[in-house]
């Protein structure tokens, strides 16, 4: 009886062990759908600023366009040419935008800051 459990067990484990590495995907395509959620935050518009690093070693900078599921578009601000840009073919990105919210807390602290001025120096 205890064997039949303890097989039971070992089986189930090691299922549990190859559906997880099933489910899990290859390092490229995690990569590739944090490219996607990042791309996705950052946003389009000349504020949504991006510097990308492909596999190939081809660096890109500029701002984002357009994107969809399989690619992102980048517009190179000094020649103005747009370059497509597929999330797999991404080795590095890094992206620089401020949110809504960051530039309002910004704002209300420079604020705060200015009141305290100058109420300190009403005193």
């Amino acid at each position: 009886m205890q064997s039949k459990i303890s097989l039971t067990l070992v089986a189930l484990l090691m299922q549990m062990f190859f559906v997880n590495q099933t489910f899990a995907g290859t390092k490229e395509e995690k990569l590739a759908e944090k490219v996607k959620t990042g791309v996705a935050k950052l946003g389009t518009g000349p504020e949504a600023k991006i510097k990308v690093k492909l596999k190939d070693k081809t660096k890109i900078e500029g701002y984002i366009t357009e994107s969809n599921e399989n690619q992102f578009l980048v517009m190179n601000s000094k020649t103005g040419q747009t370059i497509p840009v597929t999330y797999s073919s991404v080795k590095q990105v890094k992206g620089n935008n401020l949110s809504r919210g960051v530039i309002f807390t910004i704002g209300v602290l420079a604020f705060l800051v200015i009141l305290f001025v100058l109420v300190g120096n009403a005193s």
